[in-house]
């Protein structure tokens, strides 16, 4: 049978600072520019979450996308949605909050959550022009 990739979309608001605190002030404002303003910005992030697998011959679903919704709105969305990523997340809790970061991070939240298929992907949108995509280790 063939591996059929299924996506989940979802939509929230969250905000961030870009600073290394190992670093110079200096350092952070050269290399973050706007994005290392001490009042944070926001973004109105995309989340998009791929699962892979055969689809189950009584269903035809790789995986429940109802389930998958619900598991995304607990596990991620309910934690991330208008919250400072740097200051209430706590499974951000010590980590830069790039976007790079921020989809290991939502990754590592559901990875184990799935009642069937395989992780395939997290696709972080952080702007029109700005992605990161993440597959697993």
């Amino acid at each position: 049978m063939a591996t059929v990739y299924v996506t989940r979309r979802m939509q929230f608001n969250a905000a961030h600072r870009l600073h290394n605190p190992n670093k110079s002030d200096e350092w952070n404002k050269a290399t973050f520019g706007k994005c290392n303003s001490p009042n944070y910005h926001g973004h109105n992030f995309i989340l998009e979450v791929t699962v892979g697998g055969e689809p189950d011959p009584d269903t035809g679903y790789v995986v429940d996308l109802g389930i998958l919704k619900k598991i995304l709105e607990e596990k991620v969305i309910s934690k991330v949605d208008h919250a400072n990523l740097n200051l209430e997340v706590a499974f951000l809790h010590g980590v830069l909050p790039s976007t790079e970061n921020f989809a290991i991070g939502i990754w590592k939240q559901i990875e184990n959550e799935l009642p069937s298929g395989t992780l395939h992907s997290i696709k972080l949108t952080e702007t029109e022009n700005n992605s990161v995509v993440y597959r697993g280790e």
